[in-house]
């Protein structure tokens, strides 16, 4: 982790760069994944399965057997967990339920907002190297909560085509019970285009490789939503004398062993503090078992000293991480004054890996600076807004000259003369 120390600002933006993904390679290979899904349909993603996982798939869906197996595997603790989770994560989205807008914005002329739930959403649940089901939480609970009529969940299988059981057990949990054994780009593209097995859907949510992120980024171009550009996972940490060096170093590596290419900087103001994350770092990494993505991860990561305590700030926005953590004196005066970022957590007992898991925010978060533009995953992003006008005779009269005036400014004369037919009785 190397040590910046007082950087001028001509130097941020590479200070902020994150780990480039390089998807030139894998382009043509999913352009033709998808293809193949969307014209062949369940017979492609069974023979894809085989041959890019050696798994031989009989059915796609997973049956009830298979929901009740899975239920008599997890044991007592994670069940205890999952509830204690999905309590909080109900309580804290269904409180973003939004409510209608109805305004009267002059005598006969009223114009209302509806928030309608999308219908047909997809979720995308990794396997990879961990099986995420917290992530099941994340995206399935805010459907629900959102109302959408139907919910449908991919995932891909071990080699012997079983889907993990927590993972099984968290959408059951949830409420779903339409989960298929499909995993990657083909995944995305069943869910875009829809198979025999699986339904087609409005909107596609949820984490993947970059197979599955170019994947998102190119049905999203075609004729499916997605829910937000994705990248490798990153935290900051901004630090001061207040906090604890082994918490920050933790933090750090709870974010470093997602992944390779995920990305850990941590923002202080004494070089001192820096060297000490840095051994200490080094001292925790050595005892955890997924050394080998946290060692590659550390060559993205770094730390960053700032004599001012406004640098830090500026700093912080200019790089807008996926998770910041605030450990500093006064936190909430600093957290104020923070414009761009995904998911904040303040003072020494807020690790990132309580929002990840069961606080109640939502952990499916903007990365690669995109939280200067988008919001991590919440109700809404299940639902979207509908406008209803209704005017009356007055209502239209007492605005005909106004529309007529700026239809007629504007060249279009079949808009003025809706409304002049109108006038004329």
């Amino acid at each position: 982790m190397n040590i910046f120390v007082n950087p001028p600002c001509g130097e941020w933006s590479e200070l902020c760069r994150r780990a480039e993904q390089d998807i030139s390679e894998i382009e043509e290979r999913v352009k033709t994944i998808v293809d193949e899904v969307a014209c062949g349909g369940d017979k492609a993603i069974k023979s894809l399965a085989k041959e890019i996982d050696g798994v031989e798939l009989v059915s796609l869906k997973v049956s009830e057997d298979e929901f009740k197996e899975a239920a008599e595997k997890v044991s007592p603790d994670v069940k205890a967990a999952i509830e204690v989770a999905r309590k909080n994560i109900s309580a804290f989205h269904t409180a973003q339920l939004p409510r209608e807008v109805r305004v009267v914005t002059q005598p006969g002329v009223v114009c209302i907002q509806r928030p309608v739930a999308i219908k047909r959403v997809g979720l995308y649940i990794p396997g990879g190297t961990a099986p995420l089901f917290s992530t099941v939480l994340m995206l399935a609970l805010p459907a629900k909560i959102a109302g959408c009529e139907e919910v449908v969940l991919c995932t891909p299988t071990n080699k012997q085509g079983k889907v993990a059981a927590e993972v099984l057990y968290a959408a059951q949990q949830c409420g779903i019970g339409s989960v298929y054994k499909v995993g990657g780009a083909q995944a995305v593209a069943a869910m875009a285009y829809g198979t025999e097995s699986v339904p087609k859907v409005d909107k596609i949510f949820g984490p993947g490789n970059r197979y599955v992120t170019f994947a998102k980024q190119l049905v999203s171009g075609r004729n499916t939503a997605i829910d937000m550009p994705a990248g490798p996972s990153e935290v900051m940490v901004m630090a001061d004398e207040n906090a604890n060096v082994k918490y920050v170093a933790a933090d750090l590596l709870s974010q470093a062993e997602h992944g390779r290419d995920s990305q850990a900087i941590v923002v202080c103001n004494s070089e001192v503090f820096a060297q000490a994350v840095r051994i200490e770092v080094e001292r925790q990494a050595a005892q955890l078992s997924r050394g080998e993505y946290i060692a590659e991860s550390l060559n993205n990561s770094r730390a960053v000293v700032f004599a001012e305590l406004d640098d830090m700030i500026a700093f912080a926005n200019e790089y807008a991480a996926e998770h910041l953590i605030i450990s500093m004196q006064d936190a909430w005066s600093v957290v104020d004054k923070i414009s761009a970022a995904g998911s904040i957590f303040v003072g020494n007992y807020s690790p990132e890996s309580a929002g990840d898991y069961a606080s109640g925010t939502n952990h499916t978060l903007p990365t690669s600076g995109w939280a200067h533009s988008c919001s991590g995953v919440n109700v809404d992003s299940f639902m979207r807004k509908m406008t209803i006008q209704e005017l009356s005779k007055e209502g239209l009269q007492s605005l005909a000259s106004t529309i007529v005036t700026m239809a007629d400014a504007e060249g279009l004369e079949a808009h003025a003369a809706a409304v002049k037919v109108r006038m004329e009785n």
